[in-house]
């Protein structure tokens, strides 16, 4: 099968979608700048609540719309230094009376950004009370033992608290393609549990913004956006950078993806792991649906606290892992020492060799210009032709690849044998090295739709609209065996160093 178009590099990852000089409906933006507070930007329906259009609302300062206490706090905040996301409950001064407002700011070095939300009638709840539902959540994850119970957990949760039709939680894999790893769906959702979304879908300028963002909301994806006036921001004189604002406005094709899924709302919550982002909780609704900046806020203290319990169980199976591999590396080592040959140390039983230590079918030591062989390896006429390959690329650190046939096109004529290659060298100069296998494993994809046509455009080139249909697309893909982990590299590098320590001082045999 020919290789799927990628383009989340091709396309999809070179929009400016954090550059959008609009937001949603659901909220206000104000841009003020550091020396006295003064408006220089904003959006255009901020006249809803300050009853002043935004081109007479420039000039002016904050001083004339909140009162004395809450301007102190606002300044000493923002005094700190350049900061994102910091929350205020303010009231807004007007003729009218004092109109209560959600205010999250954003620090910049030249201004402040300013986004505001007007929640009326909302009930706001005690810490305490806040806590306690956390804290229950906490306690359940904190008793689950793989990454997929703390999944299912967590959409649970999220769906009790919110009420979306749908939650779904999506693991990304090494080429940022989504799989759906647990899912809770109501009324007319499609299932997709188990099915894959290319990378496109969540393209690398969006997967960016989630860095900055821990969750991203569409109340409606039919809603009326607003321009920031003036266009040009009078300091950076560009486009405002949106990137930490919850209120951006979003990309078309964004808008009729959602749609060809037959949802309104939706929310994503960032699951992150190591400082990378690992997944996303995306929540979807039939209708409209707005959530409070309350619970906004329980998601996002939600999304850290299961970033830190997968975070917490991928590192200790790493460790176990790990461990594992260490105890079978030391009985290698110890076999070397006690046979005195590296090739005789490394041939022994298979429970206690390179097969077990690297899961691998077969493996051949080039030592001297003689070639020892354990387990399932190519042909002879086929090896000989692999050992000038590795010699004539003269590896001189460990590599490794699950796809050999895409490095070394022979390879496609015993993919069942060797589509995985794990090379060791121990001495470059010398020409000795280790070579281990692994066989083909035949993996069948479950695409939501056709990947090939996740995005598509109309006959002028430049207009383009997502896939309409997320109907199962099944993909064979051949070739390719398992892929070498982090730990079996690190094992592979270590044992490398030894082996070469070892031949340094001990005569080949």
């Amino acid at each position: 099968m020919a290789e799927n178009k990628n383009y989340d590099s091709q396309f999809c990852g070179n929009l400016a979608i954090h550059q959008t000089n609009s937001i949603q409906d659901y909220g206000y933006l104000l841009v003020i700048d550091h020396a006295n507070f003064e408006i220089i930007q904003g959006s255009e329906n901020i006249d809803h609540i300050f009853k002043k259009k935004i081109q007479d609302l420039l000039g002016d300062t904050l001083a004339s719309f909140l009162n004395t206490e809450d301007l102190a706090h606002l300044k000493a905040e923002i005094g700190k230094g350049e900061r994102s996301r910091l929350p205020f409950h303010f009231n807004l001064n007007h003729p009218t009376g004092a109109i209560p407002l959600h205010i999250l700011a954003h620090v910049k070095k030249e201004f402040i950004i300013l986004e505001i939300e007007q929640e009326a009638d909302a009930v706001e709840r005690s810490f305490t009370e806040v806590f306690q539902e956390v804290r229950s959540f906490i306690s359940t994850i904190e008793k689950t033992a793989s990454i997929r119970e703390i999944c299912e957990a967590s959409i649970q949760e999220i769906r009790r608290l919110s009420g979306f039709d749908g939650i779904r939680m999506y693991s990304f894999d090494k080429n940022w393609n989504g799989t759906v790893i647990a899912e809770e769906i109501s009324g007319d959702l499609e299932q997709y549990i188990g099915q894959t979304f290319p990378a496109s879908d969540v393209p690398k300028q969006a997967r960016a913004l989630y860095i900055k963002n821990p969750y991203r909301l569409i109340p409606n994806r039919l809603y009326q956006s607003y321009r920031l006036y003036p266009v040009i921001n009078p300091i950076s004189n560009g486009f405002l950078d949106l990137s930490d604002c919850n209120l951006r406005s979003i990309a078309g094709v964004h808008l009729e993806y959602m749609a060809n899924m037959h949802v309104t709302a939706s929310m994503s919550i960032r699951v992150m792991v190591d400082g990378n982002l690992w997944g996303l909780i995306s929540c979807h609704h039939q209708t409209p649906k707005y959530l409070s900046v309350e619970n906004r806020s329980i998601f996002e203290w939600l999304s850290m606290e299961i970033s830190h319990r997968i975070s917490s169980v991928i590192m200790q199976e790493s460790l176990t892992y790990s461990t594992e591999l260490l105890k079978k590396k030391a009985q290698i080592t110890e076999n070397i020492f006690s046979k005195g040959s590296i090739v005789r140390g490394l041939a022994k039983d298979q429970n206690q060799n390179l097969l077990s230590l690297f899961n691998a079918t077969g493996f051949l030591v080039h030592f001297n210009g003689l070639i020892s062989k354990v387990g399932v390896v190519p042909e002879n006429e086929a090896l000989d032709n692999l050992i000038l390959w590795i010699e004539g690329n003269s590896f001189v650190n460990v590599y490794a690849t699950n796809n050999l046939s895409d490095v070394y096109e022979d390879a496609n004529h015993y993919s069942d044998i060797a589509s995985g290659l794990l090379i060791i060298p121990i001495n470059p100069s010398q020409g000795d090295f280790i070579v281990c296998f692994r066989p083909e494993v035949v993996k069948r994809i479950k695409w939501g739709g056709n990947p090939n046509q996740a995005i598509n455009f109309e006959k002028d080139g430049k207009s383009y609209h997502p896939r309409n249909s997320f109907k199962l697309w099944l993909e064979t893909v051949h070739g390719q065996s398992e892929e070498w982990l982090e730990q079996e590299m690190e094992t592979a590098e270590s044992l490398r160093n030894f082996l070469f320590e070892f031949g340094a001082t001990q005569l080949y045999n």
